[in-house]
């Protein structure tokens, strides 16, 4: 027991230091000056200033019914570390918004309190964990609406955020601001998880092919493709598993080959363009 929680213990420090680095993007850059980036983060910085109601708070209040409504829909198994970072995001938001913002300058809050977000949103991704939030809301209307990607939902929900808090803020110009905040913050956890890439092609070689497969179908949702793969050194038959991933979902899938399968090969590549289920935009060449 105290070997696990030895070995465990990097990976929540290194999760607790993300939820820190967000919190100061927040209370330093973001939400003194009104931009509300997308997700619960941004509808919990528009009800501050509404209703004075600590961000946090706000935001933990949120998930909590997302996480049961997912629980119940999606039967999806969120794990410890999930559950961790939610809390700890919302406990580091309440605790250091007794600091100043650092700067009246818009460009300069969307500029570090973006880099400040992203940063602290990719070392948790990167260890395995997620904030719950937007991610979890999209993935349950997805259910019911499966002709509408994942990615797109996530797009769209952060775009009434964002129009929202232009209204209720009555600057306009703050939703600018925030579409640029919601932009360097992506770019950023995607240089820090797998690079400047979104997306990736994984391909796994292991005799491990059935266990490993429906592991990546349940917990990363999204499609695996066997295909027929020969050794011509040992002249054995061996499968190749394909799946396209987003950058956040590339641990969990490293994670899902290590626990069934040590010696298996994997590589990943990077993906130009991506047009189907899940899936429906160009990245950057």
């Amino acid at each position: 027991m105290k070997k696990k929680f030895l070995k465990a213990l990097p990976s929540y420090l290194i999760i607790t230091l993300g939820a820190l680095l967000i919190a100061l993007g927040m209370n330093l850059f973001l939400i003194p000056n009104k931009i509300a980036a997308g997700g619960l983060s941004g509808i919990g910085t528009v009800l501050f200033y509404l209703f004075n109601l600590p961000v946090g708070l706000t935001v933990l209040v949120m998930n909590i019914p997302l996480f049961l409504i997912s629980w119940r829909v999606l039967g999806t198994s969120f794990g410890v570390k999930t559950l961790y970072a939610t809390v700890m995001l919302s406990l580091a938001i309440d605790g250091t918004s007794f600091l100043p913002g650092l700067t009246e300058d818009l460009f300069l809050s969307v500029l570090f309190g973006g880099a400040l977000s992203g940063t602290g949103l990719g070392l948790i991704f990167k260890n395995d964990a997620t904030t719950g939030g937007t991610d979890l809301a999209a993935a349950i209307v997805h259910k019911f609406v499966p002709f509408v990607s994942i990615g797109q939902l996530l797009l769209l929900i952060d775009a009434l955020v964002v129009i929202m808090a232009a209204m209720v803020f009555r600057q306009y110009e703050l939703a600018l601001y925030a579409s640029v905040t919601i932009f360097i913050t992506a770019r950023i956890i995607d240089y820090i998880v797998v690079g400047i890439n979104y997306t990736k092609a994984a391909y796994v070689i292991s005799l491990q092919s059935d266990r490993i497969s429906s592991r990546m179908l349940q917990e990363l949702n999204r499609g695996v493709t066997e295909l027929k793969g020969r050794g011509m050194f040992t002249g054995m038959d061996r499968p190749v598993l394909m799946c396209v991933l987003r950058s956040r979902d590339i641990p969990h899938m490293k994670k899902i080959v290590q626990e069934e399968d040590p010696e298996a090969f994997i590589f990943i590549s990077d993906v130009r363009e991506v047009l189907g289920e899940g899936f429906s935009y160009e990245p950057e060449r």
